[in-house]
């Protein structure tokens, strides 16, 4: 059967700004367990090999979602493109766990359109880079998160920040400018990005989050990312208590892939990583956590 995609679906979010939805499963009026995939910073739902990815899962029979965060700096209009950059700029990692909220709750509404091809009961997160962050705090908060799956994950959200005269060089000025490689544009980040994060310091502690975790977890990560070193995915590993750490030998940050995605063929290494997820998802969760959790021992 083929996959079918509901396409830039407007969910109403809690800070003004559409969260953006793409729905891929198969019509088949049975339910499946659910996928919701958070992407990265700068990233967006329709980046390189994401929509593929979901062809997999669906394939797969998951029910996936994949969305854009209110303030990644896409639109509806522009999903591809950063043309909104003041929203770029007011974003922070708050906004992004309550728009993956957002997302959670909306699917799981008793009058979701799609509620006879999901199982409620089994809602699985994957966060690629900062959204595994965001995907795991998330999962550490909220019990309705059957798995929990990070690619290419941070594991510490406070180190991201600049430090002493630059600091201090960013609140005198309330912006501070990165520019997005991709596309040469300078993108803003105002000071109340650091603001919120020390305002909320404790909630967005990466490895108390994963300390509290009570659901199996998968670490993925290439041994050639050189965006996100290596041993964050080692960090995750050591803090949650039921880990399996998936190590994928030549894969870079994105697993071979790149925007736009034009190939016909994906990448093994990406190809690996969505077939072990799906094993992942498709494993028991007490036999997932018999085989990698923490006994009373420990």
């Amino acid at each position: 059967m083929e996959v079918s995609k509901e396409k830039n679906i407007i969910v109403q979010g809690r800070h003004d700004k559409p969260v953006v939805v793409d729905l891929i499963f198969k019509d088949d009026g049975k339910p499946k367990p659910i996928v919701i995939f958070a992407h990265g910073y700068k990233g967006f739902k329709d980046w390189g090999a994401w929509d593929i990815m979901g062809e997999e899962f669906a394939k797969g029979n998951f029910f996936f979602i994949k969305f854009n965060f209110s303030h990644n700096g896409t639109t509806p209009e522009n999903l591809t493109e950063f043309m909104d950059i003041e929203a770029f700029g007011d974003n922070n990692y708050v906004k992004e766990l309550d728009d993956l909220q957002s997302v959670i709750d909306w699917a799981l509404l008793p009058n979701f359109k799609f509620a006879s091809q999901i199982k409620a009961g089994d809602l699985n997160l994957i966060g690629h880079s900062r959204g595994g962050g965001i995907t795991l705090v998330k999962a550490a908060e909220d019990n309705r998160v059957s798995k929990l799956l990070t690619y290419a994950s941070i594991s510490d959200f406070g180190s991201r920040f600049p430090e002493g005269k630059k600091l201090e060089a960013w609140e005198k000025k309330g912006v501070n400018y990165i520019v997005n490689s991709r596309t040469g544009q300078q993108l803003p980040h105002h000071y109340q990005f650091y603001k919120n994060f020390k305002e909320n310091k404790e909630r967005l502690n990466i490895k108390k989050a994963a300390k509290k975790l009570t659901i199996p977890h998968l670490v993925a990560h290439g041994s050639s990312d050189t965006s996100v070193s290596i041993g964050e995915a080692g960090n995750l590993f050591e803090w949650s208590p039921a880990p399996k750490l998936l190590l994928i030998e030549n894969a870079d940050h994105v697993f071979g892939t790149k925007h736009p995605w034009n190939d016909e063929e994906l990448p093994k290494v990406f190809k690996h990583l969505i077939q072990k997820s799906i094993d992942f998802l498709n494993t028991d969760s007490q036999e997932l956590w018999d085989e990698y959790g923490e006994s009373d021992d420990d």
